[in-house]
């Protein structure tokens, strides 16, 4: 019988991290707020709608001015006299669609597929996190409580763990569990790959059999006091969690994580505080056409500020 070992219960002293690459990654930073990032010559040049479908505007122009519009935190009104002015600053031949065009044509916008980086597989990092609709602030909910009304969504993502780039999103419900969407998300993914590390949420027998799917090898540590064997009733199950659960009983779990590489799942944790720093915590949109129209450029936004420069840390303590 495998005997478990048990944790110990000094606390570890915290990693340090420096980074080697400022110079650049200034630079990077700096670029973010540039206007030709988001209107450059192409845009311009495509800006009229072309085709039988009656519009005056292309969906490159719609995509550009709901771009601005999460990038620097405006409203539709907004976005409309930002463009206004804009345009006639940098004498630009080129109409501004009105705020109400912006609404509309957000709910059937489509929006073009995430940039898949050339190289070889990728490691991905699966998690979820909740965006608010509408609601009190965090504030009202410490000193008052919450109310009945509070409306969110949940935002799941597959993160490269090498390069930081969103390689697929989906926006669900908030009651919908993370695990019903990790399929659609490695579905999404047209690079091949690697490992896919997540946390116990998706410790499951089809998260585990989609991941091999693919040709992958699943990193989620398996919940306190798992069995090795399957259930009887389960057929055909792969046999990784149990490997993993018999590993843990050998070695420790610190000591599997460490040899399995599953601390980069920390970097899905990451890629969402950038995405709620750089976006927002929260959704503007209403219904959810639009709302899964506006996640879908707020994860474009994101990566072409991860293509601009990212920083690179060397572990020092």
């Amino acid at each position: 019988m495998v005997q478990r070992v048990r944790k110990s219960s000094t606390p570890k002293p915290k990693a340090r991290y420096r980074v080697t690459n400022w110079r650049e990654y200034n630079r990077a930073l700096v670029a973010r707020g540039a206007i030709t990032l988001w209107i450059d010559e192409a845009v311009v040049a495509g800006w009229g709608a072309a085709g039988g479908k009656g519009w005056r505007y292309s969906d490159m122009a719609i995509l550009c001015a709901l771009g601005l519009r999460a990038v620097f935190g405006l409203t539709l009104r907004q976005t409309q006299g930002f463009l206004c002015d804009l345009t006639r600053r940098l004498g630009l031949e080129i109409t501004v669609p009105h705020y109400s065009t912006f609404s509309r044509r957000a709910a059937t916008l489509t929006v073009p597929a995430l940039a898949r980086p050339s190289g070889g597989p990728v490691h991905l990092a699966v998690d979820a996190t909740g965006l608010k609709v509408h609601g009190e602030g965090e504030w009202k909910v410490r000193v008052h409580g919450k109310d009945k009304r509070r409306v969110w969504r949940k935002l799941h993502l597959a993160v490269d763990t090498r390069t930081g780039v969103l390689h697929a999103h989906t926006l669900t419900a908030s009651e919908v569990h993370d695990v019903a969407e990790l399929e659609a998300l490695l579905a999404a993914v047209d690079a091949p790959i690697a490992a896919v590390c997540a946390d116990k949420a998706y410790d499951s027998f089809d998260c585990h059999a989609a991941i091999l799917a693919r040709d992958a090898r699943p990193v989620i540590p398996p919940r306190k006091g798992a069995a090795i064997r399957p259930p009887p009733r389960r057929k055909d199950v792969s046999p990784t969690r149990g490997a993993a659960v018999a590993r843990i009983a050998e070695v420790g779990r610190d000591a599997w994580k460490a040899e399995t590489g599953y601390h980069r799942r920390s970097l899905a944790e990451t890629a969402m505080l950038r995405y709620k720093t750089l976006i927002g915590p929260s959704l503007r949109s209403r219904s959810f056409d639009r709302q899964k129209v506006e996640d879908s450029v707020d994860v474009r936004c994101i990566n072409r500020f991860t293509a601009l420069g990212m920083p690179k840390s060397i572990r020092i303590a």
